[in-house]
């Protein structure tokens, strides 16, 4: 039985640490995204990128660093190397930090750092020009405060968003990327079994969730990245209440969870009841995994986003869900691009009409939301090859035995 009958102990027994090879991105692999940017800049006709402090900081750089109200960054030029842009108090740990090697510009607690990045721009040999000005991404994810800062000096320059340029680069995995996101969402998959077979009743959502805090651990993991565990009415909430309930015989289990490694996420759901289903319960749930189903098999080389999600709500509407977005039925999307941000784009959405391709990650969970009753959703993640859609991970097999453990 893989719902329930074991202690904690005896779960985490039966894990073991999965992290041998894992390969973390190297400096040659950094280096080359800075090239892929740069050469999309250059067709383009953009003259800089600003690069906050957060993911994209890192994916280009490997420079880790914490988004806060100092600006804290990297500017990346069209051609020639990038440089760094920081407080004067920070310059050691940032060079301490640093992979890709770069000169830092600095700033002290009452000069203007937006001044600073005009200067760098200018000594880039980015010069500003009225009449054709010079095109500058700011980073999709800095605070409007630095762009804030920068407009009223930026005269000859147009700054856009950067987007056009990280999405071109982070939106198609290498295999190294794929490989890492491979290995957390194998680990993931057998934290969730091993909450699956601790479940009895009286526990608490609590209590599950500090076991698979524990059992992310024992598979290598810091911990949890995050982590949702529902039972009964509360699964039709797609993120979850703000009170802790206590499992009984019948109820629907949704748990959400995920880890991170080198950079990496994972993020899969289960569904499944505690106990023996009943048939409305068996009906959603097959509904749910014929959605599920009918997302990836849309999932073809240049097909637009937006349709994967139509082929999910085709099923739901053909089963009497929605339509659309109403409930009971599919409240979200159907899936969102991931890698080093748990949300990433592109999305599996209606407005998103951006054609598969290699590379490319997405979570598939066309959840269904029954308010009063229950929710379900399985949520794994596929990846596109050259030959179509890959799940990292295998779906929940069935209701009755939604690890396959006894197929």
């Amino acid at each position: 039985m893989s719902i329930g009958g074991k202690s904690f102990e005896e779960a985490l027994a039966g894990l073991h640490d999965m992290t041998a090879g894992m390969r973390p991105i190297t400096l040659d692999e950094h280096q080359a995204r800075i090239a892929k940017a740069q050469a999309y800049m250059q067709a383009e006709g953009i003259a800089a990128v600003y690069l906050n402090a957060g993911t994209n900081l890192t994916y280009f750089t490997g420079t880790k660093w914490h988004p806060s109200e100092r600006m804290v960054g990297a500017v990346l030029p069209a051609s020639g190397a990038l440089e760094y842009i920081g407080p004067a108090f920070e310059e050691g740990t940032i060079k301490d930090f640093m992979k890709v090697q770069g000169k830092v510009h600095c700033w002290d607690e009452h000069e203007s750092p937006y001044a600073l990045f005009i200067a760098i721009l200018k000594g880039m040999g980015i010069a500003p020009n009225a009449s054709a000005p010079a095109r500058i991404g700011i980073d999709e994810s800095a605070a409007f405060f630095i762009f804030d800062g920068i407009r009223p000096l930026a005269d000859g320059y147009q700054l856009e968003n950067a987007r056009p340029v990280t999405a071109h680069c982070r939106t198609r995995k290498s295999a190294n990327e794929l490989a890492l996101m491979q290995r957390v969402k194998d680990m993931t998959l057998e934290v969730h079994k091993a909450a699956a077979s601790i479940l009895k009743e009286g526990m608490t959502t609590a209590d599950v969730t500090a076991f698979i805090q524990q059992a992310h651990r024992k598979v290598g993991a810091p911990g949890n990245y995050f982590c949702i565990v529902l039972f009964g009415e509360a699964t039709a909430f797609p993120h979850g209440v703000s009170y802790e309930q206590t499992l009984k015989r019948g109820d629907m289990v949704l748990i959400d969870t995920g880890c991170q490694m080198h950079g990496y996420i994972s993020d899969i759901t289960r569904t499944y009841v505690f106990g023996e289903p009943t048939e409305r319960q068996r009906f959603v749930w097959n509904v749910e995994k014929e959605a599920q189903a009918a997302a990836f098999a849309a999932a073809q080389l240049g097909v637009p986003c937006r349709e994967v999600d139509a082929a999910a709500r085709r099923v739901l509407e053909k089963h009497g869900f929605g339509p659309g977005y109403k409930l009971p039925g599919l409240p979200h999307r159907t899936g969102h691009g991931i890698g080093m941000d748990i949300h990433e784009w592109p999305y599996l959405v209606g407005s998103d009409a951006t054609p598969l391709a290699p590379g490319m990650c997405f979570s598939n969970e066309p959840m269904i939301c029954v308010p009063g009753e229950f929710g379900i959703r399985h949520e794994d993640h596929f990846y596109m090859s050259e030959d179509g859609p890959r799940w990292f991970t295998q779906p929940a097999h069935s209701i009755d035995d939604p690890f396959g453990e006894r197929a």
